[in-house]
């Protein structure tokens, strides 16, 4: 399957999306002055649930499909770095994903993204520890030390667009971390951003895909909407 034809396949799910959340209003109005309350909840209760089916399975198919096209950088999103101060697996798989788009001249720049850990690190730092030991060049790797979550990490990116004559990204992150960390670099004017995520998965993807969490941040940052 090509990209266009992922492309259009997205543009069905997020009018399927859209449509399903129309009937979900239209039926709940309906039925608040038509029907009994425990018939009601029962009802909603089934529109819900068909909405968080749809939900999780648009996160987990936006997040593994992969889009790798040259671009002019990759960022990669920190998360927890051991107490030795080795990468935790998890981190490990996101800079390796970052590492082979470098050394398949997919990018250019590495940006390595993340905050002060309670282990004491800096993940940024300590992801490009790691780069430089793998090979790539430290002129080639751009640490940001203050990105303590994905918002922050869109804007700091967005402070260097211009200087860096960054058009196209790629983020590296979880892959159910990628549909709205793409979403929050495009409310910031990166009109080009696609995702890649390693193909590492823990039990806790499965809270993180589904829970409710998950789902109110994205309902707040209009991820699917």
């Amino acid at each position: 399957m090509n990209r266009n034809e992922f492309e259009e396949i997205i543009v069905l799910l997020q009018q399927l999306f859209y449509l399903y959340r129309e009937y979900i209003i239209y039926t709940v109005n309906f039925c608040m002055y038509t029907m009994k309350p425990l018939r009601l909840f029962r009802i909603f209760f089934c529109l819900l649930s068909g909405w968080f089916v749809i939900h999780s399975a648009y996160i987990i198919y936006d997040g593994l499909k992969d889009s790798v096209e040259a671009a002019d950088a990759a960022v990669i999103l920190g998360t927890t770095v051991n107490e030795d101060g080795t990468l935790s697996e998890r981190l490990k798989q996101r800079v390796d994903c970052g590492l082979q788009l470098y050394n398949t001249g997919s990018v250019q720049l590495l940006i390595v993204s993340g905050g002060l850990g309670k282990e004491g690190f800096y993940e940024g730092d300590k992801m490009k520890e790691y780069l430089i030991d793998k090979g790539v060049p430290a002129s080639r790797i751009l640490v940001d030390n203050h990105g303590i979550n994905t918002r922050a990490t869109a804007d700091n990116v967005l402070k260097l667009k211009d200087s860096l004559g960054i058009n196209r990204l790629i983020v590296v992150s979880q892959y159910f971390h990628i549909t709205r960390t793409k979403m929050l670099f495009k409310k910031r004017g990166f009109k080009n951003v696609t995702g890649v995520s390693p193909r590492y998965f823990e039990f806790r993807g499965v809270f993180n895909t589904t829970g409710i969490s998950g789902i109110l941040y994205t309902i707040k940052e209009g991820c699917l909407f």
